[in-house]
């Protein structure tokens, strides 16, 4: 079975309300991001890096789908995505030939545990449609050869409703996940990201600001949501990662 990056036994996020259909409210896709090592925007590579390093400890700043329980044919479907996947991305071991056919790195010289090449043009078919041979990005880490595959990384729109995202990928088994409750420290003040009270970084992913009102008085941006609804799939397994089913 598939083993999420941010599996439901490592992330101890807020689950998203038990409805049928999740909020609607326009929410930026990735491919809205500005990509390259030189030219992203200061919010974006310390929002970037920040989450790098955040997700296990994400629970003020992650929502997650709530568990579904599981309905026929949803572990034989999770085995069907996992087999497309690892043949789709399978030459992608190369990461010369990612790059070749418009992977693109995201802040790759931002130091990250796991470093996401993202295809535009796959990100915006899956605001549309879900392909398992599609993945919006592929994930690597670094070695000291250079790059390792280590798994993929699917999108939604944010605007998705539960059993969309079902249809996608069984939520009895796999449980996405989406920012929320951001505050961005004030632009022109890089060293805000490493503001502290009481030993605690203040502002990100990893922030103790999770409200507007917090967030306006510290003087940053607060973001309700950041991105669309992502799942990891790691194809390698990971040391001390809690596997799904």
């Amino acid at each position: 079975m598939l083993a999420l990056l941010c599996s439901a036994a490592a992330c101890s996020g807020a689950q998203a309300g038990d409805t049928s259909r999740t909020d609607t409210a326009a929410m930026p896709d990735m491919r809205g991001m500005t990509m390259g090592g030189d030219t992203a925007s200061e919010t974006d590579a310390g929002v970037t890096a920040a989450m790098s390093r955040a997700m296990p400890a994400m629970s003020l700043h992650m929502t997650m789908t709530p568990p579904r329980a599981p309905a026929p044919g949803d572990s034989a479907r999770a085995a069907q995505i996992r087999a497309t996947l690892g043949t789709a991305i399978a030459k992608y071991r190369d990461v010369n030939v990612a790059l070749a056919q418009g992977y693109t790195p995201f802040l790759p010289n931002v130091p990250q545990d796991v470093y996401h090449f993202t295809k535009r043009g796959n990100g915006i078919r899956a605001a549309f449609a879900f392909d398992a041979a599609r993945p919006t990005s592929l994930l690597y880490k670094k070695t000291a050869a250079g790059y390792e595959l280590v798994g993929a990384m699917y999108t939604a729109p944010y605007r998705s409703s539960l059993d969309e995202l079902n249809a996608r990928v069984p939520l009895s088994i796999y449980r996405w996940h989406v920012h929320t409750n951001l505050c961005i420290p004030p632009r022109g003040a890089p060293g805000a990201w490493r503001a502290t009270q009481n030993g605690k970084p203040l502002f990100g992913p990893k922030g103790t600001i999770a409200t507007k009102a917090a967030c306006d008085a510290a003087g940053g941006t607060f973001l309700p949501h950041l991105f669309g609804w992502m799942v990891h799939v790691m194809t390698v397994p990971q040391p001390g990662e809690a596997g799904a089913d």
